[in-house]
């Protein structure tokens, strides 16, 4: 049995800014999303009153389906909200290991759950309705469409990402707001929906759209759903995230010669990555070396190497370094 050293041969250099040592792995614009977070509720909350009362008074099914969605909105937006506080309040705390990035995430799985339910009830008042129509006052209904579809379009402007996650080789960007924003432009899709069935009634009396609006906004909500839980669940079960970066980890780490017996990518919040590679060489090199060799590398934030061979002494090395930018 070997034995292990468990410093490196020497100190890891302060070029390597793309580790860091404060496991603060929140999203570049944590602050600016929660803020915004917190206005889009409020503004959801006080629209929701407005489309549910609505729709009751005009019998009108897509208003009180696009009220309904609202209110999912509006427990959305508290989740995603709360998951960002949380995040921020806790980012130093020593009980999470990796810090407190994945909340987001979990926050934007919660969020599916509650899109795909709000689909389901959606759906099924609307196949009820077609079974028995009711009469809808479209007159009144129409200008509730409207300012329900405007209210849309202004919190999807408010909760537009900046682009920001985007600079840090992260694709997916910070979850947690484009759950929220997927929540948004699937109330919008309902209320492009809720307007031309509305409209449909109105000139051509054709008592069936209503309904048949809500049927098609049940199917987008729950495709909607469906793509948000698929995107969330790979964050929290540790999916890697990148096939092209780990690719490229795997490229510099065996740029001579070095074979890569062991490599894992996965996430630790918006633009930030974790990797653990395990080396093996006939020469190993010391394991700053190979730290090095990954500096720059946008998107690392914490990076475990082990190096296997031939070492003075027949000890392997190992390491890891999680420096600040």
């Amino acid at each position: 049995m070997t034995s292990t050293a468990s410093a490196p041969d020497r100190p890891i250099p302060e070029a390597l800014d793309g580790f860091r040592d404060d496991r603060l792995y929140l999203g570049a614009d944590h602050r600016r999303n929660e803020r915004r977070t917190w206005i889009v509720t409020a503004i959801c909350a006080a629209t929701l009153v407005v489309l549910v009362a609505g729709g009751a008074a005009t019998h009108s099914l897509a208003v009180m389906a696009s009220g309904l969605h609202m209110g999912a909105h509006v427990a959305a937006l508290l989740v995603a909200s709360a998951a960002y506080a949380l995040a921020r309040r806790h980012a130093g705390n020593p009980a999470f290991s990796f810090g407190t990035g994945k909340l987001g995430y979990l926050a934007g799985f919660a969020n599916a759950v509650v899109l795909a339910v709000t689909a389901v009830l959606i759906g099924v008042e609307s196949v009820m309705r077609l079974l028995n129509p009711e009469a809808v006052n479209y007159a009144d209904a129409l200008p509730i469409a409207v300012g329900g579809f405007v209210v849309n379009l202004v919190c999807i402007w408010l909760l537009k990402p900046t682009g920001a996650s985007a600079a840090r080789h992260d694709p997916q960007g910070d979850l947690n707001l484009s759950a929220a924003h997927l929540h948004l432009t699937a109330d919008a899709a309902v209320s492009v929906l809720t307007l031309g069935a509305v409209l449909a009634g109105r000139q051509l009396g054709w008592r069936f759209a209503d309904p048949l609006a809500g049927l098609l906004a049940a199917g987008l909500v729950a495709q909607f759903a469906w793509t948000l839980m698929k995107r969330a669940g790979a964050a929290l079960l540790d999916i890697n995230p990148s096939a092209e970066l780990t690719a490229e980890v795997r490229r510099r780490l065996s740029g001579e010669g070095e074979r890569v017996a062991d490599l894992h990518l996965w996430r630790l919040g918006p633009g930030h990555h974790a990797v653990i590679a395990v080396i093996d060489a006939a020469q190993p090199k010391p394991v700053a070396t190979y730290h090095e060799r990954l500096a720059g590398l946008a998107g690392l934030s914490h990076v475990t190497v082990e190096v296997r061979g031939g070492v003075p002494g027949g000890a392997d090395s190992h390491g890891h370094d999680h420096g600040q930018a």
